[in-house]
């Protein structure tokens, strides 16, 4: 196995992260230790939607499994994957939920949920899903913590589908189904979830706001780069405009 380090790029958030053979190294932070207990979890109840973890380096680096593939843009994804990647998050879920967070856990979670009803990704979107053959897997869980099932599915909703400024509503609606459907939600959670994707969604405007004047990176450069916010803003005005569309699409057939 080689030990020369390779630069990973993409993404918003990667800091000085790097490839090393079949592993990729990250810089450890406070709530490294709570996502190698995590991923751990994951691994053992047997998700293999995420990379393995595997300890740390000479360096102190976080050392994962390193997952071959590409992402991919959210509109090339079809009806049957957007099925695919709603079953893939309710597998994640359902494993994610026996997990015990170790005492004294820290996470870092940038945008307060809902509600702390299980350890969540916090950021399913496209950019972080590597699809390797027939295996599917999310990367990025430096920022996982609590959440609620319908914070994580609201915000994923709105990406993959995605449900963004210049969308054609019906369309969208019909995209959205189909995600909703893969993952299985009930009556209630379809009930609540257009609003909670309003919400994940306008949160992510607000952060970038609150960067800028606290200067949080990365947030406060994306904020200042301008494209983000505009990208955010427009996105939480679209789902909100159409509230109604996505809410009589989602309980049609249940």
């Amino acid at each position: 196995m080689s030990d020369q380090e390779e630069r990973l790029f993409g993404g918003n958030v990667a800091d000085a992260v790097v490839r090393v053979g079949a592993t990729v190294r990250k810089p450890a932070t406070e709530a490294t230790s709570s996502v190698e207990a995590f991923l751990e979890h994951l691994f053992e109840v047997g998700f293999r939607g995420a990379p393995r973890t595997l300890g740390r380096d000479e360096k102190g680096r976080h050392v994962l499994e390193y997952v071959p593939g590409a992402t991919q843009e959210p509109f090339s994804y079809t009806s049957e994957e957007l099925g695919r990647v709603g079953r893939l998050i309710r597998e994640f879920h359902v494993a994610a939920k026996s997990f015990v967070p170790p005492e004294g856990a820290q996470w870092k979670v940038v945008i307060r949920p809902d509600s702390e009803e299980l350890i969540c990704h916090q950021d399913l979107a496209p950019w972080n899903l590597v699809r390797s053959g027939e295996r599917w897997v999310f990367i990025d869980w430096d920022g996982s913590g609590p959440g609620s099932v319908l914070w994580d599915v609201g915000y994923a909703a709105q990406s993959f589908v995605p449900l963004i400024h210049g969308g054609e509503p019906a369309v969208d609606a019909s995209r959205l189904c189909c995600f909703v459907d893969g993952y299985g939600l009930d009556r209630s959670q379809r009930e609540r979830l257009p609003e909670l994707m309003v919400a994940r969604t306008r949160a992510m405007f607000e952060l970038g706001e609150r960067a800028a004047i606290t200067g949080e990176q990365p947030w406060a450069r994306l904020h200042a780069e301008g494209d983000g916010s505009r990208h955010w803003r427009q996105a939480a005005e679209y789902v909100e405009r159409h509230l109604e569309i996505w809410k009589d699409a989602l309980l049609a057939n249940v």
